[in-house]
């Protein structure tokens, strides 16, 4: 659109406008095109019916501004720059204590992309904003309705997926800081605000900062934009705000998306503003409708209530949304919104200062924290008769010909700013002293001098408190600039009240009530269960473990007690910070109606995700057993856990996978009277999964030696109820068979597999591990072996005695040069391969080694003492005859024998016999063997 015909009331303005450009400008006609623009911007703003109230988020000018038009014009309806469907909600911020912040949250996600989840929207509300104002006079004046007309926030991420989608400038930047302290309240949200005002034209700020002699946009901000508005009056407010905005519009950088983002934006609220008159029949004079200056200064062709309706909104997703209120704090604004740090604390600062300077009496809702009870309900608007729009009067021209207005120095305000933050600083640790206070209050003056101020501003002064006080290095847990932030209002943070809780999160405050704690409030507290004194607290105790559970770390954690299957604890304490981390606990009410339901639903969601491991889903099995004592669900993903383990293809969780089953056999096996069919499953197909998989982990590069040691404690742990469930042993033998290890750890691992099975004696072993220890080629990659036969403990516990003669064996037959070099990565190996089965090694090493040091001079170790062979019996006339009779009485076992060799006849068939007796009398060992068992008289 172009802009209105020359003539009007800003006439002068144009004419001073094209004046300058001529004066100042190389190329005059670009810059007089801006200038012009810009004027015909706040000329179309100010002569629209609907009244348009621009506003700059989370500035005490607008805030007071919008508190005196509210009282002076006192609109039916008020149309305000917020995400539609968070309306129902704002009732509910009279139950709680400022800053929060409205939010919409998705976690179960449909048209978006999937690894979006989950979704959330966050618009922060604070005491000086001029939407607090507006919402707590629609909300609380009878006969006013409040109207939220900006995009839904499934339009927010509608327009992020579209092929032009680009958030605007009204949302979170992303390249602000965010550290986590501070945005732990909001997260990952997606910010949303009302009346961003900062330049989108790098240069253009770069220009005023360095012109205005300030650090950050804030304080110029603050310097030149709050300030000379504060005690402006409405149109010069409105005239000056409206200005700023087409100004920083028409300076951004030609981005089509962005722009594009921009305009769809004003296109929608726009649209909905004539939805909702056309529907109502409500008379535009009567209404107020308070956007961001940037939006208000719009081009758009459906700008106005007489704008062309072409706009068509898109229809929602199919993603559930679901609303809520969550607290909020000053630091977490300024991290998400890329604000100098303290800028919003100052700002709230400057608000109750500019109420108290001008007299205006601020809206509050009715019931909020912190507000006075009033005699009665405010009376209903009165119907007012239709006036005339009267012309706009031009107050542009005068407030930039007018010099800004010198505040006179504060001497008693900044005198004890500076007596507050020494002894702030003397208390956290700074050796400050009156000479410190006088130097802050001197050096204050002397910086706001330099940057052509005569009142020192909170920023100047923050830079003169850091220059005085601030030494080599921070005693303490904060620096001198944090401490005058705090002592400027601090990070407030805002508490959801109980009544604006989802159910969910009452249903927790309810059932901890015999705990007698102020759960609310914020920091740690303490909490002592004596269960067995008061059983009624076991609810509290199961209820804490599945919070504990759900909750990030340190909103419930134990001190005292433990839960572990088949263990219930009698006495425990609990440090509790729900109150810090409240916003999590009203992000659980999002997911369903209680603590069960949730804890279910994200078992269920871990054991089917498509990511999901066997060793997770065990995991989840377990949670279930001890959180939620359900044998219905432990069973369905005991279940899932046998299908992931069937299709799993490297062994990455063998030892979860093996920690995990065997405690949950051992708790079935003592509180059922049968195992459960799943683990029974479990056990059969790991044993056949694991035999399957074990030759190839020998050789794999990415499995590691303690994978395969845990397979190998799967499958000879579970050996005896695998066979018993009708696995063969063969595959075990074949698996190990098969395997030909090349890395020292692994063969040493195979070694110790074999000699379980019995195929390796312990002799050789001794023997291999000699030959080792006497080839110098082999001795730089011994402790690799000593690794793989600590790991072996696993699998093979009884093998200790053998390991702790291996190591003694290594400091006894390798020379110095040899064993000192070798130390350290033994005992590196040692370390880092032998954790968990140090106590093994160390009992079994107390057991060998001599207990007192006089006794160790003449002590032999085991393993070199001189093995006595074993006795040979002598064979005597009645160990001669002593079977016959025996296998003659009971003549079957010979008689199924010779039927398998192919022999015809029986034992009492003549030669056969004869045979049989001359047989056993040359061979008598089987008779004396038979002879010899304890049955066998």
């Amino acid at each position: 659109m172009t802009g209105t015909a020359d003539g009007g009331a800003f006439t002068a303005l144009r004419t001073q406008l094209q004046d300058a450009a001529a004066t100042f400008a190389d190329g005059p006609a670009a810059l007089e095109g801006i200038l012009r623009g810009i004027v015909d911007d706040v000329e179309r703003a100010v002569s629209e019916p609907l009244e348009i109230f621009p506003v700059c988020h989370h500035s005490p000018a607008s805030a007071v501004a919008m508190a005196r038009r509210l009282r002076e014009k006192q609109p039916r309806t008020v149309y305000l720059e917020l995400c539609e469907d968070m309306a129902p909600l704002l009732t509910e911020l009279r139950n709680c204590r400022l800053p929060v912040a409205v939010q919409s949250f998705a976690s179960e996600i449909e048209g978006f992309p999937a690894d979006w989840a989950p979704l959330s929207v966050v618009a922060p509300v604070t005491e000086a904003s001029a939407e607090y104002q507006a919402i707590a006079y629609a909300l609380d004046t009878p006969g006013v309705e409040l109207v939220l007309v900006d995009r839904s926030s499934d339009h927010v991420f509608q327009w992020e997926t579209g092929p032009d989608g680009d958030e605007d400038g009204g949302e979170s930047d992303p390249d602000a800081p965010e550290p986590a302290e501070q945005t732990a309240l909001h997260g990952d949200a997606v910010g949303v605000e009302i009346g961003d005002l900062r330049p989108r034209f790098a240069e253009l700020e770069e220009h005023l900062l360095r012109h205005g002699r300030v650090r950050h946009w804030s304080e110029w901000w603050h310097q030149y934009v709050e300030l000379p508005l504060g005690d402006g009056d409405h149109d010069t407010y409105r005239q000056v705000m409206l200005l700023v905005g087409s100004l920083f519009r028409r300076l951004a950088p030609g981005d089509s998306r962005r722009v594009r983002a921009d305009e769809d934006r004003e296109r929608y609220m726009w649209t909905r503003i004539r939805e909702h008159l056309a529907a109502t029949g409500a008379d535009p004079a009567d209404c107020l409708y308070v956007c961001g200056a940037f939006h208000a200064a719009s081009r758009v062709a459906e700008f106005g209530v007489h704008g062309t309706d072409t706009f068509t909104i898109s229809p929602p997703s199919g993603t559930a949304w679901r609303h809520g209120l969550i607290p909020s704090s000053h630091g977490a604004i300024e991290a998400q919104f890329g604000l100098a740090p303290g800028s919003v604390s100052i700002a709230a600062t400057e608000w109750t200062k500019n109420v108290k300077r001008t007299g205006v009496r601020p809206f509050r809702l009715e019931g909020q924290a912190g507000t006075r009870k009033s005699a009665g309900p405010r009376k209903a608007l009165a119907p007012a008769a239709p006036a005339p729009a009267a012309p706009a009067d031009d107050r542009l021209t005068g407030f930039l010909r007018r010099p800004p207005a010198l505040d006179a120095l504060d001497e008693a305000e900044l005198l004890g700013w500076s007596v507050e933050i020494v002894r702030a600083a003397r208390r956290n640790g700074y050796l400050a002293s009156t000479a410190d206070a006088i130097a802050v209050f001197e050096t204050s003056i002397l910086l706001a001098g330099m940057r052509d101020r005569a009142k020192p501003t909170p920023y100047d002064f923050q830079d003169a408190a850091v220059t005085c006080i601030e030494k080599d290095s921070v005693p303490g847990r904060r620096d001198v600039g944090r401490l005058v932030e705090i002592m400027m209002g601090g990070d407030r943070v805002g508490q959801v009240g109980y009544d604006a809780l989802p159910p969910l999160a009452r249903d927790v405050h309810d059932r901890l009530a015999p705990l007698d704690l102020r759960l609310q409030q914020r920091g740690v507290q303490r909490a002592l269960l004596d269960i067995a004194a008061r059983p009624e607290l076991a609810h509290c105790s199961d209820l804490l473990w599945m919070l504990r559970r759900l909750l990030p770390q340190g909103a419930a954690r134990p001190i005292m007690g433990e839960r572990r299957l088949g263990e219930r604890s009698l006495q425990e304490s609990w440090d509790l910070a729900l109150g810090t981390h409240q916003r999590a606990l009203i992000e659980l009410g999002y997911e369903g109606v209680s603590v069960e339901q949730v804890l279910e639903q994200r078992l269920r969601r871990a054991a089917y995700a498509p990511q999901a491991t066997a060793a997770q889903v065990l995991e989840a099995v377990e949670d279930a057993i001890l959180c939620l004592r359900s044998r219905r669900l432990a069973d369905e993903l005991g279940t899932r856990a046998l299908e992931v383990l069937a299709s799993e293809r490297t062994v990455d969780g063998a030892p979860e996978v093996l920690r995990r089953v065997r405690r949950l056999l051992a708790h079935y096996r003592t509180a059922e009277p049968v195992l459960p069919p799943w683990i029974e499953s479990f056990v059969r197909t790991g044993y056949a999964h694991y035999c399957t998989l074990l030759p190839t982990a020998f050789t794999d590069e990415d499995a590691t030696v303690r994978q395969v040691a845990a397979m190998l404690g799967f499958l000879f742990g579970m050996e005896g109820l695998a066979l018993s469930l009708g696995c063969d042993r063969t595959q075990l033998e074949l698996a190990l068979a098969q395997s030909h290890p090349a890395e020292p750890s692994r063969t040493a691992l195979l070694w110790a597999a074999q000699t379980h099975l019995g195929t390796l004696p312990r002799t050789a072993l001794r023997a291999r591990c000699a030959e080792l220890l006497a080839n110098p080629l082999v001795v730089p990659a011994y402790p690799r072996y000593l690794s793989g036969f600590v790991h072996a403990l696993e699998p093979v516990p009884g093998l200790a005695d053998f390991v702790v003669e291996a190591v003694s064996n290594a400091f006894a037959r390798l020379p110095d040069a040899v064993l000192l070099p070798w130390l350290p990565t033994l005992i590196g190996t040692l370390r880092a391969g032998g954790a968990e089965q140090a106590p093994l090694l160390i009992r079994e090493a107390g057991r060998v080694f001599p207990a007192r040091l006089a006794e160790l001079d003449g002590w032999v170790p085991p393993w070199r003492l001189p093995r006595e062979p074993l006795p040979v019996p002598v064979e005597s006339a009645a160990d001669r005859s002593g079977g016959l009779p025996l296998l003659a009485t009971h003549p079957a076992t010979c008689d199924t024998l010779a039927a398998l060799l192919g022999c015809d006849g029986t034992w009492e068939s003549p030669g056969v016999a004869s045979s049989g007796a001359a047989l056993l009398s040359r061979y008598p060992q089987t008779a004396r063997a038979l002879a010899a068992l304890p049955a066998v008289s």
